[in-house]
Order: structure tokens, then sequence, then C-alpha cells
């Protein structure tokens, strides 16, 4: 279980831990030896991980006297927790058996109690136990749920369970080794999820214009509207890239350098570019993606000429690539500096092609 938090005086307790039979507490500040604080709890915190930790036994109990399932260790995390069985599976109907019998103790307000027992007490070995820490030190600690479950814990816990309001199981998780991973909510922590749940219905019923029961299949026609919308885009894509190598090809113009950028491209768009215009004479610089921001980029021509520019190119974008047979690609984070780029290129082919 998690440690509390809460304040010494006016100072915040950032974490608890156990040395031996001592709690140690870290703060930010020194306090002074001696004087008289007054200690405040985090109670939300508290008595959020006491419903968990009592959810916990009363699943363990009942799964164990169902179905023989034994827990072999639990989480308590922050938004969900998990109880590991020594089971490889668990079927949906024993789920749902399951969380039916443990709401029904929950109504019954099933007493929890508290007891401490001598370590050496022969009782203990009767108790529900993983074992004691190596170091521990003075009597056993004994949570009891009134003819359901007796453990040894060192938690804290309800006085009932009627304090825990409700338990959900938000089914299994294949763990390891063999074994399944139970994954539940208890009390406050169910009603939070259903806040947000309802929250997350209300924003998609207002995005998608339809009833509840409708979203599943909504969601699923725009994924196919999405899906066929990204098809035609890449066909056209394809098309324009076709077009302007054969536009440039077309020009009297020498051919020595071609320089593109195109927001809506990708690295698929620049290689098409540089497969139709072809780069045994001609260096191609092309970009695509924000014009000022982050981007991918593309150096192809003579193999020579790609090998020396291509780093150079690549850092003043800000970015890192690599390349290959006259081909040199990778990410920018720096588009904004396509002019510096364009600026190299021009006074290397300059110096590569004098007269033209």
């Amino acid at each position: 279980q998690p440690d509390d938090r809460g304040l010494i005086g006016d100072v915040p307790v950032l974490r608890v831990t156990r040395r031996g039979p001592e709690a140690v507490h870290f703060v930010p500040a020194a306090l002074e030896p001696g004087a008289e604080v007054l200690l405040s709890l985090d109670w939300e915190r508290r008595f959020d991980h006491m419903q968990q930790h009592s959810g916990q036994h009363l699943i363990s109990a009942i799964a164990e006297q169902m179905f023989g399932f034994k827990t072999t260790s639990w989480e308590l995390g922050r938004q969900r927790s998990v109880i590991e069985l020594d089971t490889p599976l668990v079927t949906a109907e024993q789920v749902e058996a399951l969380e039916k019998s443990v709401n029904e103790k929950i109504r019954a307000r099933v007493p929890v109690t508290v007891r401490e027992l001598a370590a050496d007490d022969p009782e203990v070995e009767t108790v529900r136990s993983r074992g004691l820490p190596d170091d521990h030190v003075g009597p056993v600690r004994v949570v009891d749920i009134k003819d359901i479950d007796s453990n040894l814990c060192c938690g804290t816990h309800v006085s009932n369970l009627s304090d825990l309001q409700v338990i959900k199981l938000l089914g299994v998780e294949k763990g390891k080794k063999n074994k399944t991973n139970l994954v539940f909510l208890v009390g406050n922590r169910v009603l939070k999820s259903i806040e947000q749940s309802h929250s997350t219905e209300k924003a998609l019923t207002s995005l998608l214009k339809n009833g509840p029961g409708e979203h599943v299949e909504a969601v699923k026609r725009l994924q196919s509207s999405v899906k066929l919308l990204q098809k035609n885009n890449l066909n056209l894509l394809r098309d324009i890239a076709v077009l302007i190598a054969r536009d440039f090809k077309s020009k009297p113009a020498p051919k020595h350098l071609f320089v593109l950028h195109r927001k809506e491209g990708d690295s698929e768009f620049m290689n098409i570019i540089a497969n139709e215009i072809g780069t045994e004479e001609t260096l191609l610089f092309l970009t695509v993606g924000d014009e000022k921001e982050a981007g991918l980029f593309l150096l192809a021509g003579p193999v020579e000429a790609v090998e020396k520019l291509g780093p150079r190119v690549a850092e003043l974008l800000g970015g890192k690539g690599a390349g290959k047979r006259g081909r040199f690609q990778g990410k920018a984070a720096k588009m904004s500096r396509r002019g510096e780029v364009q600026a190299l290129l021009q006074e290397f082919v300059s110096h590569q092609n004098p007269g033209a």
C-alpha cells in the first residue's frame, strides 16, 4: 500500500517509509527536536487507499472461496489496481459472478476488524499470509473480514465493508508465468470513472451528432472515410509529384539544381520526384512538412556530391539523416533554414559548373 501524506505543522511530508520498527518521514525542511506540532493527514488519499486495500482483501478471499484462485501479489495503482491470480484463465462468467458476490458482501455491511498477535502465536500460522518481512519486529496485525477472511496485513482498512460503496471488476489481462491479472476499482474510484466516462460520452454525442448507442458505428464510418481520403490524397500527391518532375524536365534552362518545398508531401512524394527527374546530373533538395518548424528532407543527386553535402544539410536544418547511393534523407527541426541550405547548394553547383 502506498504511504500516507500530510503535514507536520506546516511542513509537508514528501514520503514515508519503514525502517525496522520505525516510520521514517521525509520532509523538505528541518524540524525542531522536541517541538509540539499538529499532524494533518491527507484523508482523501488515505481513505482511497483504505477502500482499495480492503476491497483487495475481499476480492482475493471470495475468488479463492468460489474458484480456488489464490492471490500471489497485487498492486495499488494511481488510477486502477490489479490482483495477480495463480491461474492461467479467468472467464468472463467467473468475473461476473465474482463481482456480484463481492458487492453482495458490501450490501450486507460485514464488519472489518484489526487485532494484534504475538509473532510466535500459533494462530499466526492459521491466518492467510504471504510471509513477514525479514526485518519485522514486534506484534503482527491481523485484518478480519467477519466470516470471510483473516489476513496478516500492515495496511489501513475500513471498519465495515459498506464503506467500500461498490466494487467494479474491469476485466482480466494476461499475467506472467501462467497467471492472470484481475483489474478492479473500489468506491470513489468507481464514481470518478463513471464521471469521466460520462464526460467523454457527452463530448462524443456533441461531436458525432448522435446518441451514445450509435457512437461505435459512427466512429467506424469516420475511420472508413478517413482511410478513403488518405488513399485518394496519396494518389493525388503521386500524380502531382510526376507532373512537377515533368514540368522541370521540359524547361530549356540548365537543370543542375532543383529545390522544392511542399507542406502536404511525405517521403514517397519526394522520392517519386527524384526518380522522375533523375539524379545523375541534377542535385535535388526537397522538403515537406511545416515551413518553419519540423519536417522531412531529401538531398538527391550525384553520389559524391550527396556524400559531401548531406551531413552539412542535416546540420543546417537541425536534424539527423542517413544516406546511400546518392540519396540522403532525414528529419529536420529547423525548416526555416531552408534558404541557407539552398544557398549552400547553389554555391556548390556554381563551382561544379562554372560556365552554366
